[in-house]
């Protein structure tokens, strides 16, 4: 074949890449398509491709799979590792099977470390190995989490983790490097910038390949490792059964008598509206997460999966980007909308409450709360500020002292989540900052603090 034509579909939110190979005779193969398969469908309508092969590097953490979805839609045959013991018909694959893509091969790598199951796909033309879908193994830079499973089995899925890193280096300077997991991927350890790459490149820069034994490797690796969203404990289980197949991307009005009820079964309000709308008026008791590409993220992390969601949107916010996000980490319990939104829900005589947004200059006192991740925290932050990561806030927001506190991260996004979550457990004096830590000091001229 000529050279080959590979299609990075980029999840900015997920910080993920899945991948469309053009096959060159209308057919593609999918590599760890997620259950939105959005971009992936419109990449091969453009080309005309229909999805011959669907195939997953390993069970998937931070997303559910789509393969089920494109094995239902487009009779793609699914492969995947034959130790996952997936319970859903696919084509099982152990080191060195090899499967005939008509004119390419693809070859089984097994690579075990990020989980115990992972293999990558090796892509020959002929003899001649052009490129190979490493997964979370060889990523850009680095090498993904072994933390997940459980832990237990962390080092020894890391020593496992640095014999395949190794087998993959043996390959050829110019084979080209197509990762999964990448730059703001929480199974990331840590990300970088690039999301693809080449053998050789990452053979000269990659600090972890050039790690000089497995001990030092295990030490670099696990001490990269930050906090990840609780959800990844549990996709893992929901792709080795199969995520069930969904249709429709629309939200079902939801009259604003009607989330009283809801809530009292266990339902939540989630509200992605902009963090100014939610500031300015909001169902008491809702949870802020502004509809962005990191949407999904945090919705995993401060929302428990078990319960129903009633969403609280813009009129100009896409209810289907809603749902889809929702869906690729697991989310099918959307009970609907608010009808009317916020202005419904006032029109019907229904309370609102506030939550302050000030400005960086304003600050003159108050306790400073910032929920950014702890290496963000590290980097930069105002001197004398409390430090509690927001996915564990949201287990212990009723722990924090009642005190007047202003909530920062390094936009506004997640401290109105934040917030949010500090205002449902009681705290009645609570606001949110304008932008971040470099904002304060440029309105104040004061130096931030770093952490030794």
């Amino acid at each position: 074949m000529s050279e080959l034509d590979v299609i990075p579909l980029v999840d900015e939110g997920l910080g993920n890449s899945a991948y469309l190979l053009d096959l060159g005779d209308g057919r593609a193969l999918a590599v760890d398509a997620s259950r939105d398969l959005r971009a992936l469908r419109e990449a091969a309508g453009r080309r005309r491709l229909t999805v011959a092969y669907a195939a997953d590097t390993h069970l998937h953490a931070d997303f559910l799979t789509g393969a089920l979805q494109l094995a239902a839609s487009d009779g793609a045959q699914v492969l995947a590792s034959a130790a996952g013991n997936r319970e859903y018909p696919h084509t099982g694959l152990s080191d060195g099977d090899e499967v005939d893509l008509g004119g390419l091969t693809l070859r089984t790598l097994a690579t075990p470390g990020h989980t115990h199951e992972h293999i990558a796909f090796q892509v020959l033309d002929g003899s001649r190995t052009v490129g190979v879908f490493t997964g979370g193994s060889l990523i850009v830079g680095s090498a993904a989490r072994t933390d997940l499973v459980s832990p237990e089995q962390t080092e020894a899925l890391a020593r496992a983790q640095y014999r395949s890193l190794q087998r993959l280096a043996r390959l050829d300077d110019e084979v080209a490097v197509w990762p999964t997991h990448g730059a703001g991927s929480f199974c990331s350890a840590p990300p970088g910038a690039e999301r693809t790459s080449t053998i050789g490149t990452e053979r000269a820069t990659n600090t972890l390949l050039r790690a000089p034994s497995e001990d030092a490797f295990l030490q670099q690796l696990l001490a990269s490792l930050g906090a990840f969203p609780p959800y990844f404990l549990r996709l893992g289980e929901i792709n080795r059964r199969g995520p069930a197949l969904v249709e429709g991307d629309r939200l079902r009005p939801v009259a604003p008598t009607q989330v009283a009820r809801l809530r009292a079964s266990g339902a939540e309000v989630v509200d992605v509206r902009p963090i100014a709308d939610f500031g300015a008026r909001h169902v008491p008791g809702s949870v802020s997460i502004p509809l962005r590409a990191a949407f999904a993220t945090w919705l995993g992390w401060l929302v428990d999966a078990t319960r129903p969601i009633v969403i609280v949107r813009n009129a100009d916010q896409d209810p289907a980007e809603i749902v889809w996000q929702a869906r690729k980490v697991g989310y099918d319990r959307i009970a609907g909308e608010v009808d009317g939104g916020i202005a419904g829900w006032v029109a019907a005589g229904e309370p609102t409450t506030t939550i302050p947004l000030v400005a960086a200059a304003s600050l003159a006192g108050e306790r400073v709360l910032d929920i950014r991740q702890d290496s963000e925290f590290a980097t930069g932050h105002v001197p004398g500020a409390d430090h509690v990561e927001l996915g564990e806030l949201a287990f212990r927001a009723g722990d924090v002292p009642a005190d007047p506190t202003v909530v920062m991260c390094g936009h506004g996004e997640r401290a109105m989540g934040a917030a949010s979550l500090l205002a449902r457990a009681g705290h009645r004096d609570v606001s949110v900052m304008a932008g971040g830590p470099q904002d304060w000091a440029e309105a104040t001229g004061t130096p931030l603090e770093v952490r030794a």
